[in-house]
């Protein structure tokens, strides 16, 4: 069994560690470095509970070994709070929510919320590409992320939200 010292660079904080050839890169980030936000659901990437953005690329962790992401800048949900107006208002910066995960909660998007990290990483990637997206599109853009609690309604109704969100806080304030 051959083993790899590798380092990634997790939500801003550079990490080592060393990991068998076989280890998926959410099992380092889990198990190696305790990020928990990825979820480990079918690792086979059908369920997107994994997603995390690599290189700001939203990628299922369950099917890139780790030693494929060495050197890598990895964002898991725990390190989305930081970006996008994330700590606007906020005191402690535990506290932050980005956005997305704001719209996640507002519109009551998370359900049982195993597939939420997945759906929200995923959904970041959509709106970076897309910040108008329709709700069509919104769905074929989660199609895949698996929920398996009850519906889609409202997680497309909180991309909805977090698009009108971000795109005011990308807007211009006309101030003098």
């Amino acid at each position: 069994m051959y083993e790899h010292d590798i380092t990634l660079t997790v939500n801003g904080a550079t990490e080592e560690l060393t990991v068998e050839s076989r280890t998926l890169l959410v099992h380092a980030l889990r198990d190696g470095l305790d990020y928990t936000g990825p979820n480990v659901g079918c690792e086979s990437g059908k369920c997107g509970v994994c997603t995390v953005h690599l290189d700001g690329e939203a990628v299922k962790s369950c099917t890139l070994l780790a030693v494929q992401a060495d050197g890598g800048e990895v964002t898991t949900v725990e390190g989305l709070a930081g970006e996008k107006g994330g700590t606007a208002g906020v005191d402690d910066p535990a506290d932050a929510l980005h956005p997305i995960q704001r719209a996640f909660h507002e519109e009551h998007g998370l359900q049982c919320g195993y597939c939420t990290p997945g759906m929200v990483m995923t959904a970041a990637q959509v709106l970076e590409e897309n910040p108008d997206p329709s709700r069509e599109a919104i769905r074929a853009s989660l199609k895949g992320n698996i929920c398996r609690c009850t519906g889609y309604h409202n997680v497309v109704n909180a991309v909805e939200s977090a698009a009108d969100s971000l795109r005011n806080l990308d807007a211009p304030t006309g101030g003098r």
